[in-house]
């Protein structure tokens, strides 16, 4: 079995395009979309609406969703997504859940099973974000006992096994290569390249494996964008795959 993983689409869909196509040129059995999928100052609107089409994909909410859909949790990126949206469009985003079995070896999660909002492979302290420690990454397991897990929500490309040998893949971002936040503490996650992130996972007969894939796409419109819609921090991000720090 073949499954593609994308997360974190974030109304990029130029980046999306071509990461569909990519898909289709190295054909997989399914397509799983691990949330995120509108919230930034590119296109909701038009990257709803092509996701809504694709009625064989398996998609999930992704702690965005969650925002865009409450007012007193949206981030600037939320409210100008929610500004976009219609109704339809709104309710397609109720309709998603942050978490759901694929079949009973694989789980697919935006965050981890116990979260939407906390990352499953990274571990927030107060100089920054590091690799999760083997110990942490098992207590965000919350019993959930599978052979493959799904998740999305850090942007970070990884593939890591628990002590148990279930591997957790994130995908990493199909539209955002970069950005800053402040929660929990500060700290920066970036990749490094503007390329479209995703993954393929497939079972083996020794076991699930992953290839962690990066697509070029023409990011320059998306970066002029957001440049436009007032955001150079997302402008900057989407041109080089680097944050630009809004503090230290």
């Amino acid at each position: 079995m073949r499954i593609a993983l994308v997360s974190d689409i974030h109304g990029n869909l130029p980046a999306l395009e071509a990461v569909v196509a990519d898909i289709a040129r190295r054909g997989v059995d399914v397509v799983v979309n691990l949330g995120d999928s509108l919230s930034g100052p590119l296109l909701p609107l038009e990257t709803a609406r092509f996701l809504m089409a694709l009625q064989d994909w398996v998609q999930l909410a992704g702690n965005h969703e969650r925002q865009i859909l409450h007012p007193h949790q949206r981030t600037a990126s939320d409210v100008f997504a929610h500004a976009q949206l219609g109704d339809a469009e709104l309710a397609w985003l109720a309709s998603l859940q942050p978490q759901q079995w694929l079949n009973p070896q694989v789980l697919l999660c935006h965050g981890t099973p116990r979260s939407d909002h906390e990352y499953f492979l990274e571990t927030v302290e107060p100089g920054g974000a590091r690799m999760a420690s083997l110990p942490e990454i098992d207590a965000r397991l919350a019993g959930a006992e599978a052979a493959l897990i799904a998740c999305g929500h850090s942007h970070v490309q990884r593939a890591v096994r628990s002590s148990s040998g279930c591997l957790i893949v994130n995908p990493g971002s199909v539209g955002l290569q970069a950005y800053d936040d402040d929660h929990l503490h500060y700290h920066v996650m970036q990749n490094g390249s503007p390329d479209a992130r995703y993954a393929i996972v497939e079972h083996h007969a020794a076991g699930w494996g992953a290839a962690l894939i990066a697509v070029p796409y023409d990011w320059q419109p998306m970066a002029a964008l957001a440049a436009r819609n007032g955001r150079p921090d997302w402008a900057h991000a989407i041109a080089t795959g680097y944050a630009k720090p809004s503090h230290q």
